[in-house]
């Protein structure tokens, strides 16, 4: 019997807020899920809609619901550009959305980018609001990438993914676990905009700090660190958590910069040394931040050099994550499952997401 080829586009826009990923991706179930990712692109969102995005929190119900559908109408525009230029045509389009709140304690998670308007300005079938049945199922509704981390990286042990903030997802007791560490690039952006750049090319800025013991401790000791089990981290903690203690310490960038590293580096490890079953784990790392070159070295540094690097594609490192967003629409295609119980502390595994077609 020949196996079935499903063709996909994920669509992901981050919470660092730079622009939409589109991934192209061919999926094959043999004895395990295969893929190749074939094409894929960012496309940076025009100014006027960045700053909108990164405000959408604070817009009236009436301005948060007409950027929802202004947003859903580009990105469905992209989707028809990109389609012509790379010449394909994908069974669907799954699209993560633009988070604009989650506050799973209240049972909400809100993802906007219409999918109505996304499916007529694309002119192909859609899923989104991936989060919300795991939500209404007692879940955080996140993270959703780890059901991709199971089934299409198997051989390797922790799947680590640095953007606005850092994830890790693994397999323990037989069960997939994953959570959000910390905050990354929400924060290390931040500073650096101040220093007049995006972000840290490679750590330097932070490489050339002074680490503030003090401020080191305070973030170690946050009660966020002390939880177990299913955890998440959103933009509201940063406001309300993360930011606080950075402008109480009064310390100038580059040392803000450098503490964070350090922060970072040990939280991310303490999680593999605590959770590790070999001596030398194979760790994937992914997002923006694979690409600091400082937090790795103090990484490796608390993990005593011993662990292995996955050796990770330029594309797979950057589109990883949309990449998993085509195949969790896929799954949801299929009916089968696509968020794990495990994962997000809900009642049961479930297969979200709404399909517009």
């Amino acid at each position: 019997m020949p196996y079935s080829t499903y063709s996909m586009i994920g669509l992901m826009s981050g919470t660092s807020g730079d622009g939409l990923d589109v991934a192209f991706v061919n999926f094959k179930k043999e004895q395990t899920w295969q893929f190749d990712l074939e094409e894929a692109k960012t496309y940076p969102f025009p100014e006027g809609l960045a700053s909108r995005l990164s405000r959408a929190h604070l817009l009236s119900a009436l301005d948060l619901a007409l950027l929802d559908v202004e947003f859903g109408q580009w990105m469905g525009e992209q989707v028809k550009a990109f389609c012509l230029e790379f010449e394909v045509k994908p069974r669907a389009v799954a699209s993560h959305g633009h988070t604009v709140f989650h506050q799973p304690q209240q049972r909400l998670s809100l993802q906007i980018g219409n999918g109505w308007a996304l499916y007529q300005a694309s002119g192909e079938q859609v899923i989104n609001d991936f989060r919300m049945r795991d939500i209404q199922l007692g879940g955080q509704g996140a993270p959703l990438v780890p059901m991709g981390d199971q089934l299409l990286f198997p051989q390797v042990d922790f799947c680590l993914n640095l953007g606005g903030i850092s994830n890790i997802s693994f397999e323990k007791g037989g069960k997939r676990v994953a959570f959000d560490i910390s905050p990354f690039n929400l924060l290390f952006n931040a500073e650096a905009q101040k220093l007049g750049r995006p972000y840290d090319d490679r750590g330097e800025w932070a490489r050339s700090g002074e680490l503030h013991l003090p401020l080191l401790d305070e973030l170690n000791c946050l009660d966020y660190y002390q939880k177990t089990g299913a955890k998440s981290l959103g933009r509201e903690d940063m406001e309300h958590i993360f930011n606080p203690i950075l402008e109480k310490s009064g310390l100038p960038s580059r040392d803000l910069l450098r503490t964070l590293t350090e922060h970072y580096a040990y939280q991310v490890a303490q999680v593999i040394l605590e959770n590790k079953v070999k001596e030398k784990p194979m760790i994937l790392i992914t997002g923006g931040g694979a690409y600091h070159t400082f937090f790795e070295e103090r990484l490796s540094h608390y993990l005593k050099h011993s662990w292995e690097k996955y050796a990770a594609s330029k594309e797979l490192i950057e589109f990883k994550e949309a990449l998993i967003f085509g195949f969790l629409g896929l799954l949801r295609l299929l009916g089968e499952t696509n968020t794990l119980a495990s994962v997000t502390g809900a009642e049961k595994d479930s297969s979200g997401g709404v399909i517009y077609s």
